[in-house]
């Protein structure tokens, strides 16, 4: 392997380990809920899920999980639902 390459993969090693360097801006997930397979939805700040909740009340427990699962990498103002200091450090493997 060329030192380029292994430079590259040092640099992305410590990148993964400040997950706040990352902010996503738009992004769709399938999510396998307990009763059915729900697509949710990231674009801009605007959190949509397709289950029968959160047509309802415009928040579900499919976008809460996605929302503690991405942590610091969405903005602190569409993390709904997750109590200060949850998701707001480094991802541990």
């Amino acid at each position: 392997m060329n030192s380029s390459m292994i430079s590259k993969i040092a640099k992305a090693k410590r990148y993964a380990e400040e997950p706040e360097r990352i902010q996503f801006t738009r992004f769709e997930a399938t999510f396998r809920g307990e009763n059915d397979v729900h697509t949710t939805i990231y674009d801009n700040g605007e959190w949509h899920c397709t289950c029968r909740f959160f047509q309802d009340w415009g928040d579900c427990s499919h976008t809460m999980a996605m929302q503690r699962v991405l942590g610091v990498t969405i903005p602190a103002a569409h993390r709904h639902g997750i109590p200060t200091g949850i998701g707001t450090g480094a991802l541990m493997h």
